[in-house]
């Protein structure tokens, strides 16, 4: 579970964010505004992220706060596993990113796989949908869901993308070190779960 200060940060956040959204009175306004700042101090105080970066992530949210979408695509070959490597933290993840406005998770699924990896796949399963903050993910200023959505190859060749720099299989017992912002070992064995049991239920929470 996330530690309770960044529960109390998110909280604050979302408070402010609906009052800063429906709110008419400017000195409601400006007491929400106030809520804000202090979310965005918390998390700086608690994290590594610079204050302006976090209050810019913030500013741009607008409307009632909801969780954000990250869908991450899970494709098999020979029994190993579709990894990339991120060119931010040269670590392995699952393709994968924010859904898209206009497409359907499948959707984001497919082309995050192509523009990632190269390989052209179709959506055949959901596996998952996960809470972040349910997991031993590092801490983050958004509350996230994650669907991971398995996918089969159809075609293409292994390429890297424009924030992954390689392509690779691997096997369940020789994963490379993970990006565990995106993806952590037990997601990963879950993946694997439903690779050799197929009639596995889809997991959430």
């Amino acid at each position: 579970m996330e530690p309770k200060w960044l529960e109390w940060a998110k909280q604050l956040q979302s408070i402010a964010q609906a009052g800063l959204t429906y709110s008419k009175d400017v000195y409601d306004l400006e007491r929400f505004e106030l809520i804000r700042n202090i979310s965005v101090e918390i998390l700086t105080q608690h994290t590594n992220m610079d204050n302006k970066i976090i209050k810019e992530l913030f500013a741009n949210e607008t409307g009632y706060a909801t969780p954000k979408v990250d869908i991450r695509a899970v494709v098999f070959r020979a029994n190993k596993i579709l990894m990339v490597r991120e060119t931010n933290d040269g670590d392995w993840s699952l393709p994968g990113g924010w859904g898209d406005i206009g497409l359907t998770p499948s959707e984001v699924a497919v082309k995050e796989v192509k523009e990632e990896s190269g390989f052209d796949v179709k959506a055949i399963k959901l596996i998952a949908v996960l809470d972040k903050k349910c997991h031993p993910h590092p801490p983050s200023p958004y509350h996230v869901y994650k669907m991971f959505i398995q996918c089969e190859i159809i075609g293409g060749q292994p390429k890297e993308g424009i924030e992954t720099d390689a392509v690779e299989f691997f096997a369940e017992n020789e994963l490379p070190p993970l990006s565990i912002a995106r993806n952590t070992e037990s997601q990963i064995q879950l993946a694997f779960k439903h690779l050799h049991n197929p009639q596995e239920p889809v997991y959430f929470d």
